[in-house]
Protein backbone atom coordinates (compact mmCIF):
# COMPACT_ATOMS: atom_id res chain seq x y z
CA UNK A 1 0.00 0.00 0.00
CA UNK A 2 1.66 3.44 -0.80
CA UNK A 3 1.41 6.14 1.96
CA UNK A 4 -0.30 9.13 1.25
CA UNK A 5 0.82 12.65 3.52
CA UNK A 6 -1.98 14.14 5.24
CA UNK A 7 -2.24 16.53 2.86
CA UNK A 8 -2.43 13.75 0.12
CA UNK A 9 -5.40 12.13 2.20
CA UNK A 10 -7.32 15.43 2.46
CA UNK A 11 -6.77 15.99 -0.70
CA UNK A 12 -8.22 13.07 -2.32
CA UNK A 13 -11.16 13.20 0.30
CA UNK A 14 -12.48 16.60 -0.78
CA UNK A 15 -13.01 14.80 -4.42
CA UNK A 16 -15.42 12.88 -2.94
CA UNK A 17 -18.91 14.65 -3.03
CA UNK A 18 -20.30 12.85 0.08
CA UNK A 19 -16.84 13.75 2.41
CA UNK A 20 -19.12 15.04 5.11
CA UNK A 21 -21.30 11.57 5.30
CA UNK A 22 -17.50 10.26 4.91
CA UNK A 23 -16.62 12.24 8.00
CA UNK A 24 -19.43 11.41 10.42
CA UNK A 25 -18.90 7.73 9.75
CA UNK A 26 -15.56 8.21 10.26
CA UNK A 27 -16.68 10.54 13.77
CA UNK A 28 -19.31 7.51 15.29
CA UNK A 29 -16.64 5.04 14.12
CA UNK A 30 -14.04 6.52 16.93
CA UNK A 31 -16.75 7.20 19.31
CA UNK A 32 -17.26 3.47 19.47
CA UNK A 33 -13.41 3.11 19.54
CA UNK A 34 -13.29 5.58 22.51
CA UNK A 35 -15.72 3.86 24.44
CA UNK A 36 -13.47 0.37 24.03
CA UNK A 37 -10.12 2.48 24.74
CA UNK A 38 -12.11 3.24 28.15
CA UNK A 39 -12.68 -0.05 28.84
CA UNK A 40 -8.84 -0.99 28.02
CA UNK A 41 -8.08 1.15 30.79
CA UNK A 42 -9.95 -0.33 33.55
CA UNK A 43 -8.94 -3.63 32.44
CA UNK A 44 -5.27 -3.58 32.21
CA UNK A 45 -3.26 -4.62 34.74
CA UNK A 46 0.63 -4.40 35.84
CA UNK A 47 0.82 -7.76 35.09
CA UNK A 48 -0.04 -7.57 31.45
CA UNK A 49 1.93 -5.82 28.29
CA UNK A 50 -0.72 -4.74 26.54
CA UNK A 51 -1.10 -1.94 24.35
CA UNK A 52 -3.83 -0.21 22.32
CA UNK A 53 -3.42 0.14 18.50
CA UNK A 54 -6.27 1.50 16.17
CA UNK A 55 -9.13 0.35 18.52
CA UNK A 56 -7.55 -2.91 19.40
CA UNK A 57 -6.19 -4.10 22.01
CA UNK A 58 -2.61 -6.41 21.12
CA UNK A 59 -1.14 -8.43 24.18
CA UNK A 60 2.07 -9.42 24.21
CA UNK A 61 4.01 -12.88 24.92
CA UNK A 62 7.60 -13.10 26.49
CA UNK A 63 10.27 -12.21 24.94
CA UNK A 64 13.25 -14.07 24.40
CA UNK A 65 16.84 -14.15 26.58
CA UNK A 66 18.75 -12.01 23.99
CA UNK A 67 15.24 -9.58 23.63
CA UNK A 68 15.71 -9.21 27.56
CA UNK A 69 19.49 -8.42 27.29
CA UNK A 70 19.43 -6.16 24.82
CA UNK A 71 17.07 -4.48 26.88
CA UNK A 72 18.61 -4.71 30.32
CA UNK A 73 22.00 -3.20 28.52
CA UNK A 74 20.79 -0.16 27.35
CA UNK A 75 17.90 0.45 29.89
CA UNK A 76 20.98 0.83 32.58
CA UNK A 77 23.41 2.60 30.32
CA UNK A 78 21.07 4.91 29.79
CA UNK A 79 19.29 5.29 33.26
CA UNK A 80 22.70 5.18 34.82
CA UNK A 81 23.83 8.44 32.55
CA UNK A 82 20.26 10.29 33.22
CA UNK A 83 20.23 10.30 36.59
CA UNK A 84 23.35 10.72 37.21
CA UNK A 85 23.33 13.97 35.28
CA UNK A 86 19.67 14.56 36.66
CA UNK A 87 18.58 15.26 32.84
CA UNK A 88 14.89 13.14 33.46
CA UNK A 89 13.63 10.10 33.59
CA UNK A 90 13.92 6.74 31.77
CA UNK A 91 11.27 4.50 31.74
CA UNK A 92 11.05 0.58 30.89
CA UNK A 93 8.51 -1.56 29.06
CA UNK A 94 5.60 -0.85 31.45
CA UNK A 95 5.19 3.30 31.21
CA UNK A 96 2.55 3.09 28.81
CA UNK A 97 2.65 6.48 26.94
CA UNK A 98 -0.97 7.60 25.82
CA UNK A 99 -0.98 9.43 22.45
CA UNK A 100 -3.81 10.71 20.88
CA UNK A 101 -5.91 7.81 19.64
CA UNK A 102 -3.28 4.95 20.90
CA UNK A 103 -1.59 3.61 23.49
CA UNK A 104 1.96 1.97 23.84
CA UNK A 105 4.22 0.70 26.46
CA UNK A 106 7.73 0.91 24.72
CA UNK A 107 10.59 -1.34 25.50
CA UNK A 108 12.26 1.97 26.76
CA UNK A 109 11.23 5.41 26.50
CA UNK A 110 13.07 9.03 27.74
CA UNK A 111 11.69 12.31 29.47
CA UNK A 112 13.38 15.31 29.86
CA UNK A 113 13.51 17.02 33.49
CA UNK A 114 10.62 19.78 31.79
CA UNK A 115 7.87 17.22 31.40
CA UNK A 116 9.27 14.88 34.74
CA UNK A 117 8.45 17.45 37.06
CA UNK A 118 4.95 17.64 36.69
CA UNK A 119 5.14 13.71 36.90
CA UNK A 120 3.47 12.14 40.23
CA UNK A 121 4.24 9.07 42.06
CA UNK A 122 1.36 6.99 41.00
CA UNK A 123 0.97 8.21 37.48
CA UNK A 124 0.01 5.63 35.14
CA UNK A 125 -0.31 7.25 31.77
CA UNK A 126 2.29 8.92 30.31
CA UNK A 127 2.92 12.00 27.65
CA UNK A 128 4.89 11.86 24.52
CA UNK A 129 8.30 11.00 25.74
CA UNK A 130 11.65 12.45 24.13
CA UNK A 131 12.95 9.39 22.82
CA UNK A 132 11.62 5.78 21.99
CA UNK A 133 13.39 2.77 22.02
CA UNK A 134 11.81 -0.76 20.69
CA UNK A 135 13.75 -3.81 20.63
CA UNK A 136 12.29 -6.11 17.07
CA UNK A 137 10.95 -9.56 18.05
CA UNK A 138 9.16 -11.39 15.17
CA UNK A 139 5.72 -10.34 16.59
CA UNK A 140 6.18 -7.01 16.96
CA UNK A 141 8.56 -5.77 13.62
CA UNK A 142 5.37 -4.64 11.94
CA UNK A 143 3.82 -2.55 14.12
CA UNK A 144 6.78 -1.36 15.38
CA UNK A 145 8.34 -0.02 11.84
CA UNK A 146 4.65 0.82 10.85
CA UNK A 147 2.09 2.67 12.92
CA UNK A 148 4.45 3.10 15.57
CA UNK A 149 6.99 4.76 13.43
CA UNK A 150 3.87 6.96 11.96
CA UNK A 151 2.60 7.63 15.23
CA UNK A 152 6.09 8.68 16.67
CA UNK A 153 6.80 10.72 14.24
CA UNK A 154 3.21 12.15 13.87
CA UNK A 155 3.47 13.08 17.89
CA UNK A 156 7.42 15.07 17.44
CA UNK A 157 8.60 12.46 19.68
CA UNK A 158 12.29 13.80 18.83
CA UNK A 159 14.04 10.61 18.58
CA UNK A 160 13.40 6.70 17.55
CA UNK A 161 15.89 3.61 17.73
CA UNK A 162 14.80 0.47 16.48
CA UNK A 163 17.22 -2.45 18.37
CA UNK A 164 17.62 -6.11 16.07
CA UNK A 165 18.59 -8.11 18.71
CA UNK A 166 19.30 -10.67 15.93
CA UNK A 167 21.35 -8.68 13.39
CA UNK A 168 22.62 -6.97 16.29
CA UNK A 169 22.35 -3.30 14.71
CA UNK A 170 20.40 -0.27 15.68
CA UNK A 171 18.57 2.38 13.75
CA UNK A 172 18.83 5.80 14.55
CA UNK A 173 16.11 8.31 13.50
CA UNK A 174 15.70 12.01 14.22
CA UNK A 175 13.10 14.30 13.54
CA UNK A 176 14.27 16.98 10.58
CA UNK A 177 13.58 20.29 10.20
CA UNK A 178 10.29 19.35 8.24
CA UNK A 179 8.94 17.35 11.66
CA UNK A 180 9.86 14.00 9.54
CA UNK A 181 11.83 11.08 10.43
CA UNK A 182 15.40 11.04 9.04
CA UNK A 183 17.99 7.61 9.16
CA UNK A 184 20.78 9.11 11.03
CA UNK A 185 22.54 6.13 11.77
CA UNK A 186 22.41 2.07 10.99
CA UNK A 187 25.14 0.38 12.46
CA UNK A 188 26.34 -2.89 14.53
CA UNK A 189 30.13 -1.36 15.45
CA UNK A 190 30.04 2.72 15.75
CA UNK A 191 29.09 5.22 18.36
CA UNK A 192 25.76 6.13 18.89
CA UNK A 193 24.79 9.31 20.49
CA UNK A 194 21.62 10.67 21.19
CA UNK A 195 20.27 14.19 20.30
CA UNK A 196 17.31 13.93 22.97
CA UNK A 197 19.72 12.62 25.97
CA UNK A 198 22.53 15.52 26.03
CA UNK A 199 26.14 14.12 26.00
CA UNK A 200 24.67 10.83 26.00
CA UNK A 201 27.23 8.89 23.95
CA UNK A 202 28.19 5.06 23.66
CA UNK A 203 29.79 2.23 21.82
CA UNK A 204 27.23 0.19 20.17
CA UNK A 205 28.95 -3.38 20.94
CA UNK A 206 27.96 -2.45 24.33
CA UNK A 207 24.16 -3.18 24.03
CA UNK A 208 24.86 -6.53 22.46
CA UNK A 209 28.18 -7.43 24.62
CA UNK A 210 28.47 -8.06 28.13
CA UNK A 211 32.29 -7.13 28.61
CA UNK A 212 31.77 -3.89 25.95
CA UNK A 213 28.42 -3.10 28.49
CA UNK A 214 30.51 -3.53 31.66
CA UNK A 215 33.67 -0.79 30.20
CA UNK A 216 30.68 1.74 29.29
CA UNK A 217 28.81 1.29 32.75
CA UNK A 218 32.27 1.85 34.65
CA UNK A 219 32.97 5.46 32.33
CA UNK A 220 29.70 6.75 32.33
CA UNK A 221 29.59 6.26 36.62
CA UNK A 222 33.63 7.43 36.12
CA UNK A 223 32.64 10.94 34.03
Amino acid sequence: MVKMSIEELKEELMAYPNVPIILNDLAAQLQEERKKREQFYKEITPSEKAEFINGEVVMHSPVKKRHNFVLNSLNHLMDHYVRKNKLGFVGIEKIMISLTRNDYEPDLCYFNQEKVKDFTEEQMLFPAPDLVVEVLSPSTAANDRGVKFQDYQAHQILEYWIIDPEAKTVEQFRLDAANQYELILKSGESNIESKAIKGFKINIKAIFDEEIYLEEVQRILKE
